[in-house]
Order: structure tokens, then C-alpha cells, then sequence
């Protein structure tokens, strides 16, 4: 298990130092004082320590972001929220910036990338549906329309949201309504 954990920290380092493209096993075992070997026989590959290191990191993060979402007391706040501490997440970690980079072995441009961020994302908005705000039915084409919106004002950058505020305004001036039509 040291093992384990060791090698998930050497990742995250690895990706803060100098993003996903260095990242390859040797560099791995070198930095978490393992063999190839031992990487090999715990994660398989190098895509599955990546994918289970910044996990790890995300769920972390999201403990962060889920106290925020305490006082909301509507679906469209809540989905706003959770976007725009999403966003700030990634713009103050280190290791989470890597994931605006558009560079090879970054997942966040793979084609498993929306696949594996669903189930993130809709253990994030569940207690939506815990708290009534809208229903176990309309979860699936919230988690759809959250998650891609997420990563487009995460990934890109404009004056009309640079700011949380502005971000917090434009999203609740276009969410409302589309959560309406979702939950009618």
C-alpha cells in the first residue's frame, strides 16, 4: 500500500513539475523510489496511474467544492456553483492547471475523457436530488449539460467570465432556463 500511495504522489509531482508528457513509468519509479516493475504490477500502465492519480486529486478537490454548495436553494445555483468552484480549483492547483494544457498523455483530451468524468460529476450533483431540487430522472441530462459546460469555461478563457462573478452571472442568466426545460 506505501507502494501504492508513493507512486500515486510521484505522478502528481511529476505532472506539476512539467505536465503529462513527461510523465512515462520510469520517470515514475524513479521519482517514487520503486522499480518499472513494481508501477507495472500495481497500476498496469502508465494511463492507469495518471487516471488514478488525478482521481485521488479530484476527489479530494471536490470535498472542497461540496462545502460550497451547502446554502444553494436551487437546482440552477446549484449546478452554477459547482461550475464556478470547479473552475477556481483548477486555476489555483498546480497539478489541475496541467489539465488546460492540450498535450499528449493529458486526459483530459483523450477519448475517454467525458466517459470518465460522468460518474465525477454525478456523484457531485446528486444531492441535488437528495435535497428535491430536481429529480433521479433529470439527473443523467443535468450531469450531461453541467459537465460540458464545466469544461468549456474551465478550459476556455473570456472577458465575459473571467471573473467568478461574471462566470456566476452568465451561467445563471443561461442554466435557469435550460434547467427549466430539462425539469418540465
Amino acid at each position: 500500500m506505501r507502494s501504492r500511495q508513493r507512486i500515486l504522489n510521484a505522478t502528481l509531482r511529476l505532472i506539476e513539475a512539467g505536465g503529462f508528457e513527461g510523465v512515462s513509468v520510469a520517470s515514475i519509479a524513479s521519482a517514487a523510489g520503486v522499480s518499472r516493475q513494481t508501477v507495472y504490477s500495481i497500476f498496469g500502465s502508465r494511463e492507469e496511474v495518471v487516471s488514478q492519480a488525478m482521481a485521488g486529486l479530484t476527489l479530494e478537490v471536490l470535498s472542497g467544492i461540496r462545502a460550497r454548495l451547502d446554502t444553494v436553494e436551487s437546482a440552477s445555483e446549484y449546478v452554477v456553483e459547482v461550475i464556478v468552484a470547479g473552475r477556481s480549483a483548477v486555476r489555483t492547483h498546480p497539478v489541475l492547471m496541467a489539465l488546460l494544457v492540450a498535450e499528449q498523455g493529458n486526459p483530459v483530451f483523450d477519448d475517454g475523457m467525458i466517459a470518465r468524468a460522468k460518474p465525477v460529476a454525478r456523484g457531485l450533483l446528486e444531492p441535488m436530488v437528495e435535497r428535491n431540487l430536481v429529480t433521479r430522472n433529470d439527473l443523467d441530462d443535468i450531469v450531461e449539460i453541467s459537465l460540458r459546460l464545466a469544461l468549456s469555461v474551465v478550459s476556455f478563457e473570456s472577458d465575459a467570465v473571467r471573473t467568478d462573478a461574471k462566470l456566476r452571472e452568465f451561467l445563471g442568466r443561461w442554466l435557469e432556463p435550460a434547467l427549466n426545460a430539462i425539469l418540465t
